[in-house]
This record gives C-alpha cells, sequence and structure tokens, in this order.
C-alpha cells in the first residue's frame, strides 16, 4: 500500500517529528492540531472559543490537502485541558462538521503543546 504524506501552508507547519497527515489507501491519518496560526505560527488564544475555531480550521486545511473534507472524518479525538470547554467543544463542531457526526473522544489531558487548551487529531476515510 502507498504512503502519501500531506501538507499544506494552510495548516501550521509541523512542530516536531512527525507530518501533518499520512494517507494509506484511502485512509487519511490527520495528526493533532492545536491553534496555531498557519501564517504566523503563534497561538490564536484569547478565548476558548478562537481556540476551538482554529483548532478545527487548521483540521479542515489538512482533511482538504489530503482530497477529503471533514464530512469524511471517521474518527475524532478532542483533548481538553479543562473537560468543562466541552460543550463549547460541541457547540462549534456543528459549524464545522456536517451529520452524521463521526465517533469521537474527548480526553482530559494535563497540558498540551505550546500551553493549548485544546486539541485535536482525526482518521477520514476518503471516498473510493
Amino acid at each position: 500500500m502507498t504512503r502519501t504524506i500531506i501538507k499544506t501552508d494552510d495548516a501550521p507547519a509541523a512542530i516536531g517529528t512527525y507530518s501533518q497527515a499520512v494517507k494509506c489507501g484511502n485512509t487519511v491519518y490527520l495528526s493533532g492540531q492545536i491553534p496555531l496560526d498557519p501564517k504566523t505560527m503563534e497561538m490564536v488564544n484569547a478565548t476558548i472559543e478562537d481556540e476551538i475555531h482554529r483548532v478545527f480550521s487548521n483540521l479542515r486545511a489538512v482533511a482538504i490537502a489530503s482530497g477529503g473534507t471533514l464530512a469524511d472524518v471517521a474518527k475524532l479525538n478532542v483533548f481538553l485541558t479543562d473537560l468543562a470547554h466541552f460543550p463549547k467543544v460541541n457547540e462549534i463542531m456543528i459549524k464545522y462538521f456536517p451529520t452524521p457526526f463521526p465517533a469521537r473522544a474527548a480526553i482530559g489531558v494535563a497540558s498540551l503543546p505550546k500551553g493549548a487548551r485544546v486539541e485535536a487529531d482525526a482518521i477520514l476515510v476518503l471516498p473510493e
């Protein structure tokens, strides 16, 4: 099976030893996105809402670069440093993901890179 590395300037460059996404067949594994502005590589974190929007925008950019959309997400993982923000994730997620929604996990974590309060990764399954 061919393994293709996905890269786009519309999402933040990797800040470590990873690719933005890896496509294997018609499955795409998107690396975790934190609320970095792809143009400035600065955090977008004035509010938790800003962070959530930026994270989903970054995921959308990588999904598009892979040949898909957020409608192709089969599994979404959301990592939060405070699970009290989970209702905001639900509220904002509706603006990015159409129904039927993907399978999802919300995981409380002690900390995230660069002091982010939210991070998300995803697995896409592209149409054959």
